[in-house]
């Protein structure tokens, strides 16, 4: 069996850290990953999607990545169970990043 999801985009926004009560690092990332295909209108639509990064890399990610950075991503997809009301849940997708590559640096303007 295999779950594997790759994934080449541009970081749509600065990432940050967030420290859980266990001390553990996680950053969810948003990487915005334009379509192969045009449009209707003849234009390409771009994907924006969220990313969850555990530890070490989601500190090399908040160290080396900034809004705009490259970066290609092996993640892995996992379900979980969100519950809406007593008789509803929803079921969502949550990606997994489990190798970043760095592919270039954000564009900045030197001022």
């Amino acid at each position: 069996m295999l779950n594997q999801l790759i994934l080449i985009g541009r970081l749509a926004r600065d990432p940050e850290i967030k420290v859980l009560d266990d001390g553990r690092k996680v950053s969810d990332i948003t990487l915005a990953v334009q379509r192969a295909f045009k449009n209707m209108d003849g234009n390409y639509d771009t994907d924006f999607i969220k990313i969850t990064v555990w530890e070490g890399l989601a500190s090399a990610v908040e160290s080396y990545c900034t809004k705009g950075a490259m970066i290609a991503v092996k993640a892995r997809v996992q379900t979980y169970k969100f519950d809406l009301s007593e008789e509803k849940q929803m079921n969502m997708l949550e990606v997994i990043a489990e190798r970043i590559t760095f592919l270039s640096p954000a564009n900045r303007t030197n001022e």
